[in-house]
């Protein structure tokens, strides 16, 4: 009896499916959100990767510029796909969180050789052997990667950059002693103790065009807690009519997964226009 039954269920199934025939693929092409290049950097000696988001309109609008977002930590298996995601969705006609933008997301050789200053701490050496040369880094952004990115793509003057963890630790590193290279600066949860801190003992160089700085951090302990918020302390005792400074404490997010929600909120409070 069980056979029969069995048996009588497979042949119902069968029957059905056949019934049931599945569409027929018409077309199938690859689905891209950018570009990825390389270019040679003499400054770095080697070749470094880059990943581009444009605009939807980019193409079809010839005469129209958009501002730039450098986006540090920018590998394809790295943050580039979700902050352009953000952008590409805060950037929406019905959303208008930001304007249209171009982000360029710069792939990572060795980002602790690359996003750290020379540090006297035996045990940064150790843990970090090839530490040491953000300066050759910046220089490698100043002089090579914004005029590449000016001359190839159509690009405002407005220039935006994104760094987290170690990259959080360069962008203030940029921001204290070459504020001009940005106009924006987005750091989240910033390697602050890095050189036992040293860096906030520094006297940021002095600049005189508009500047928004956007600092965050999660529930990341106690050192990366406390030095994101003197980060912020120390640029608020300083803080002139020209700048717009915003902090987020991230409870509910760790530094695995702060990036995201920062960002968001960076772009909600330096570029969302006030409501009418």
């Amino acid at each position: 009896m069980k056979q029969t039954l069995l048996g009588f269920t497979l042949l119902l199934i069968t029957t059905l499916s056949r019934g049931q025939a599945l569409p027929e693929k018409i077309s199938e092409s690859d689905f891209s959100i950018g570009k990825s290049i390389q270019i040679e950097s003499a400054v770095l000696e080697e070749t470094r990767d880059l990943n581009i988001y444009l605009p939807l309109n980019y193409a079809s609008d010839s005469l129209k510029t958009y501002p730039v977002i450098y986006l540090l930590d920018g590998s394809k298996d790295e943050d580039f796909i979700h902050i352009s995601g953000i952008v590409q969705f805060g950037s929406f006609s019905w959303i208008r969180m930001l304007p249209e933008s171009i982000v360029v997301g710069i792939g990572n050789g060795d980002r602790k050789k690359d996003f750290t200053f020379p540090s006297q701490n035996k045990q940064d050496q150790k843990e970090f052997p090839t530490s040491g040369k953000s300066k050759n880094f910046i220089a490698f952004i100043e002089k090579e990667l914004q005029p590449f990115i000016a001359s190839n793509y159509r690009t405002t003057k407005t220039k935006t950059i994104i760094g987290q963890s170690l990259g959080g630790l360069l962008a203030t590193e940029i921001l204290f002693k070459k504020p001009h290279l940005f106009n924006n600066y987005i750091i989240v949860s910033p390697s602050l103790w890095w050189n036992d801190e040293k860096l906030l003992d520094e006297v940021p160089t002095v600049y005189d065009t508009p500047k928004s700085i956007y600092i965050a951090g999660g529930k990341e302990g106690e050192i990366m807690e406390r030095t994101a918020k003197e980060l912020f302390d120390k640029l608020s005792a300083n803080k002139k009519d020209n700048t717009l400074l915003f902090y987020d404490f991230l409870e509910d997010k760790t530094h695995g997964d702060a990036l995201h929600m920062a960002v968001y909120r960076a772009f909600e409070n330096i570029f969302k226009p006030p409501k009418e």
